[in-house]
Parts: structure tokens; C-alpha cells; sequence
């Protein structure tokens, strides 16, 4: 990644988000990660504590969701990204237990970059997150603006 991006990991599962970050890690991705367990901490950090995306502004994140959060939706999260003007070409990347057709649709509709279906199974889930940081090592971010 030519600019340094922040990767923003919003994931209330401990576990997850452990094996997460060590997968990525393992990818060979060094970048900074800065994890949530809730969307309103998450929307604090990304849009700002008044939700107006300029705490973003010339910032290079790269947004991990989980859509199963205890205090919102990561739908909504996705929405409220998407529509900010200072953060809608943030990549997204869902990562999610939930695959239902519907579910995935919309956050494409929405504007996610990558929907990723979390396998229960260790393994496969592992070398999802391997492929994921193989990935970030090649993604450019575009500038917000």
C-alpha cells in the first residue's frame, strides 16, 4: 500500500478479532489496526463524534465490518460510511456469519468493496482472512475528495 492505511476492525467477537489481526499479520500486512467492539465507537473514530466525516478527510482507512453488532447494525454502518461525502470511497469489507442472499445484496448495494462469509470451521476461515490480506498488500486507496 503506497500510503499508510489504517485498517479499522469493527468486530465484537474477542476470538475473531484475534484471529483476524494474526491472519492478516501472517499475510504479511503490517499496517496500523485499530479494532472496535461497537458501531458508535467505530462511527466516532471513522465519521467524528458529530458524524461529519471531516475527522476522515485525507485519512487512508480501510474498513473490516462485522454486520452482527450488539449496538447497531453493520448495515447501518455501512450506510452511514457510504453517505458521507468524506468517507463513501473507504473500501469495505464485510465479514460476516451471515449468508443470506438478500443480506449480501444489499451490502453490495450499499457500496461494499468485498462481502465475506466467516466459515464456522477455523481453517477455512483463516485462509479467507489470508486471501483478504494478500489483498490489502496490493489494494490502492483511493483519495477521499
Amino acid at each position: 500500500m503506497g500510503k499508510e492505511v489504517t485498517i479499522v476492525m469493527i468486530e465484537d467477537d474477542e476470538g475473531h478479532a484475534r484471529l483476524i489481526e494474526k491472519n492478516i499479520r501472517r499475510a504479511g500486512v503490517h499496517n496500523e489496526v485499530v479494532p472496535f467492539t461497537s458501531g458508535t465507537d467505530a462511527l466516532d473514530f471513522i465519521l467524528g463524534k458529530d458524524r461529519s466525516g471531516m475527522a476522515s478527510a485525507g485519512r487512508f482507512l480501510l474498513i473490516l465490518l462485522d454486520l452482527n453488532l450488539p449496538d447497531m447494525s453493520g448495515i447501518d454502518i455501512l450506510q452511514k460510511i457510504k453517505t458521507n461525502t468524506h468517507t463513501k470511497r473507504l473500501p469495505v469489507v464485510i465479514l460476516t456469519t451471515t449468508d443470506d442472499e438478500r443480506e449480501i445484496q444489499r451490502c453490495y448495494d450499499l457500496g461494499a468493496n468485498v462481502y465475506i462469509t466467516k466459515p464456522v470451521e477455523y481453517e477455512s476461515f483463516a485462509h479467507a482472512i489470508r486471501q483478504l490480506g494478500l489483498f490489502f498488500s496490493v489494494i490502492q486507496i483511493p483519495e477521499s475528495q
